[in-house]
């Protein structure tokens, strides 16, 4: 059906144009297939207690959220180091029931510590990942959508095995995923982007080559997956810069990072994306590239019932 629907929408945009410690909580049920979701990236050493807990650095963005929507959880796709640090900052913003999903990055598959951290980490009911990967990988339902959180890192022979890449095994363990689900919607989470882009507002590209492009052959059988199973979104982020653009019928939503005034390179940001049953928007909020105030900057409709339509507002 959302193939069909991209047809449609093909034609009608040609038309119109628009200018610490832990005990996780359990995640309340709903009922009426309408939620929402914080996604975050890349925030790394610029939070936890100490000289970075500031407005103006990943206490900011969490203090934005607070104000703008918390959503029933956050997801970080990767870049997280020290995820205990990360953690506290959101517990002492949200508070210590706040649900978060955190992703291996490539700087936690280098450290030791993180990785530790996050395999003892509690996430709650979810499907566990492969061999290799078992407590990094993992899925979870949330109403009508599956969420699927992906370490690129992951092979076989453990999960710091690869440079980041989607090999045989990851790759066979999320289509047995994808096929087992029968969600309205899929959302599909991992650090590094399948197509990186330029940052939406000031044009800076990093990782260009080095993302899961280095290996384009799985790159594109697993993003051939993703539209097999009409996956609504891919949510990453590695580049530090925030980007939507839609690759082969499948959006890719690269998160940005969070940390403030830690990258001067791009404004800081976070995304707020609501689903109203098989109707996906999303509201991206950046700060003033100062440290200073986050503010709507792009919102649009990723899927309705009738279109998939992106719009930009400034």
């Amino acid at each position: 059906m959302r193939n069909v629907l991209l047809a449609l929408a093909s034609v009608f945009i040609g038309l119109v144009s628009f200018s610490g410690t832990f005990t996780r909580m359990a995640i309340p049920s709903v009922e009426d297939d309408s939620f929402s979701f914080v996604v975050t990236a890349d925030m790394r050493e610029f939070a936890g207690p100490g000289t970075y807990d500031s407005a103006q650095y990943f206490r900011g963005a969490m203090q934005a959220v607070a104000a703008h929507g918390v959503g029933a959880f956050m997801l970080s796709p990767g870049d997280i180091d020290p995820p205990a640090g990360v953690m506290w900052t959101i517990t002492q913003t949200l508070g210590s029931a706040y649900i978060w999903y955190p992703v291996v990055g490539n700087h936690e598959a280098e450290t030791i510590v993180d990785m530790d951290w996050l395999r003892m980490f509690e996430y709650g009911a979810v499907h566990s990942g492969p061999a290799g990967c078992p407590e990094t990988t993992y899925s979870f339902d949330y109403s009508n959508s599956h969420f699927v959180v992906l370490n690129e890192y992951c092979d076989l022979s453990g999960d710091t095995a690869t440079d980041g890449d989607i090999p045989d095994h990851l790759y066979n363990w999320l289509r047995a995923d994808l096929e087992a689900t029968t969600a309205a919607n899929i959302f599909v989470t991992g650090h590094e982007p399948a197509f990186p882009q330029p940052d939406a507002d000031n044009g800076r590209l990093r990782h260009e080559f080095d993302s899961l492009n280095a290996h384009p052959s799985n790159r594109n059988r697993f993003w051939d997956l993703l539209r097999e199973h009409e996956v609504a979104v891919y949510l990453c982020g590695h580049t530090h810069n925030y980007s939507l653009a839609r690759v082969n019928g499948i959006w890719q939503l690269d998160a940005g990072h969070a940390r403030g005034l830690g990258d001067a390179g791009a404004r800081s940001t976070f995304v707020l994306i609501q689903v109203d049953g098989t109707s996906i928007s999303y509201q991206t909020y950046r700060d003033d590239a100062s440290g200073g105030s986050y503010n709507l900057m792009h919102a649009g409709v990723l899927y309705t019932d009738s279109i998939y339509l992106p719009l930009t507002v400034k």
